[in-house]
């Protein structure tokens, strides 16, 4: 065998490192050992999982993290099936995540193998972008390529490539080329856009902007043409920490049933880098009846456009660095006045709705470092907090937002925590979505995070219960019995502590962030 030929599960791992992958995350298996193969000699980082749906999450919070692929290895049948949670929820968020499973070689005339599904490639393509099978190496090489193409030209969702395992362990030469063709970005704005955009934005008088978690790269670039149009804004909960510190800021708000009201009033909306969907506005439209201006790189989202509604085509990053020269001075009739009151209505709407969640997550707020990468879990505490809390800078709340699955929270904060070691990484769960994945604690203990895990404890599924109310169901099944959580943190060989107020609280906190394992810090309603 020379240097260059090895069995195809090594090379997979080489071709990886090659591209820039420092990290596999996974679970290994008799029928993915092939893979493992070359992970060391390839120079790649592998954290263990203690399930693949939290290899899954830590891939989700790894990319999202660092805006490079999360990788996963996974075993085929229940391995694959385990891990497509995370793929869904990777999907609706748009976040770059590629899974590398292995399949059975021989599927139509065989029943009763171990791991057999009936479509394990068709299975996959439900809950991600493309599902493929790579029956040689070329195959396989093409299609890690492919992938890992898309996601730096297109918007980022999830990838399956499938290798059967007499392929894995077949000998391959290394058939991938060491200088690989960079991608060129097919979306540079045209001068004509850029100058319909600021003539429109010019003419009005009450111009809006919509900001998406797609357009969190262009932060820097947005944030003074708000200020010399003198727009109003919103952002939808993925692009928080977009705007910052602008009286003419609406903040995080769009869910609030009053917001249709406030775009209602507009006289030109622009949406940047967001589909407006369900999960954004909790109702079917804005409210504005006002032209629409869509700035997005998905073609799906562009056709949504009627009447004098404009589509862009565009990258956000790009093209608001190369506006600045068209924008003219505003004079808008947006005044701060009007958002304040706004903002503080809605504040007063979302403490009497969720009492003494506000006051705790001021209070965490006060005490975390302002550079913090928070995940949360679907959880009442972050239903509330995701509304009232303001961010300073993008992408450092992450939270499962279209797929909305419970376990997100703590193996995704482990994957960023990965990801930015010597950095401040929280998780914020829910005493029942927490019970999802809490065996990563033993992740995160093996790996010596000091990562601190808010644990919101009422005792029950709160959300489900105040819905049942809402629709005059009688609550059943809202209510379960839950472990000692501390003692079974501890049990992982976690810290545990839990404040009695919220004074105790932030210095439990500020002690996590020093630790050398994870902190489970649980909180109750009731703290003082």
């Amino acid at each position: 065998m020379t240097r260059e030929t090895r069995p195809l599960g090594a090379q997979i791992s080489h071709m990886l490192k090659d591209r820039g992958v420092e990290v596999i995350f996974g679970v290994p298996g008799v029928h993915n050992q092939e893979m493992y193969r070359g992970i060391e000699e390839a120079g790649l980082r592998h954290v263990l999982s203690r399930h693949e749906q939290g290899a899954g999450f830590m891939a989700d919070g790894y990319a999202r993290a660092t805006g490079k692929t999360g990788v996963c290895y996974v075993i085929s049948g229940p391995g694959l099936c385990n891990i497509m949670t995370p793929m869904g929820q990777a999907y609706s968020d748009s976040v770059s995540m590629l899974v590398i499973s292995s399949c059975l070689d021989e599927t139509s005339a065989t029943r009763g193998q171990l791991h057999q599904m009936r479509d394990q490639e068709g299975a996959a393509r439900t809950v991600c972008d493309w599902s493929e099978t790579a029956r040689t190496a070329d195959a396989a090489y093409h299609l890690i390529d492919r992938a890992l193409g898309e996601f730096e030209t297109g918007r980022a969702r999830p990838k399956h490539l499938t290798v059967p395992i007499k392929a894995l362990e077949g000998q391959a030469p290394q058939g991938w080329s060491a200088d690989r063709t960079l991608p060129a970005n097919l979306n540079t704005p045209v001068e004509g856009a850029l100058r319909l955009f600021a003539e429109a934005l010019g003419a009005a008088r009450r111009p809006v902007f919509i900001l998406g978690g797609g357009a969190a790269a262009a932060a820097e670039a947005i944030r003074p043409v708000l200020k010399k149009a003198q727009a109003a804004s919103f952002v939808t909960y993925a692009g928080r920490g977009i705007v910052n510190d602008d009286p003419l800021h609406f903040g995080a708000l769009l869910a609030r049933g009053d917001s249709a009201e406030v775009l209602a009033s507009a006289d030109l909306l622009i949406s940047v880098g967001t589909d407006l969907s369900e999960v954004d506005l909790w109702r079917t439209k804005t409210g504005a009846t006002c032209r629409h201006i869509r700035i997005n790189i998905d073609g799906e989202i562009l056709a949504r456009r009627s009447g004098e509604d404009v589509s862009i085509a565009c990258d956000a990053g790009l093209f608001f660095a190369s506006l600045a020269p068209f924008v003219a001075e505003g004079n808008t009739d947006w005044t701060a006045a009007e958002v304040s009151q706004f903002t503080a209505r809605m504040r007063a709407q979302i403490d009497a709705e969720r009492p003494g969640i506000g006051r705790v997550a001021d209070a965490l707020r006060a005490a975390i470092p302002a550079d913090t990468m928070i995940y949360s879990d679907m959880t009442q505490f972050a239903y509330a907090a995701k509304e009232i809390w303001p961010m300073d800078r993008p992408g450092h709340w992450h939270h499962p937002y279209g797929f909305g699955t419970l376990g997100y929270a703590l193996p995704a904060a482990i994957g960023g925590a990965v990801a930015r070691p010597g950095q401040p990484t929280m998780a914020i769960a829910g005493d029942y979505g927490f019970q999802y994945t809490i065996q990563e604690l033993g992740t995160a203990v093996e790996l010596g995070l000091p990562l601190p895990i808010i644990l919101w404890d009422n005792g029950k599924l709160g959300e489900i219960e105040a819905g049942m109310i809402r629709a005059q169901i009688a609550p059943n099944a809202v209510v379960q019995r839950n472990p000692d959580f501390c003692k079974l943190a501890e049990a992982y060989g976690a810290r545990a502590e839990q404040p009695a107020d919220l004074a105790a609280l932030a210095d439990a906190v500020q002690r996590a962030f020093t630790a050398e394992v994870p902190t489970l810090i649980r909180v109750t309603p009731d703290i003082g």
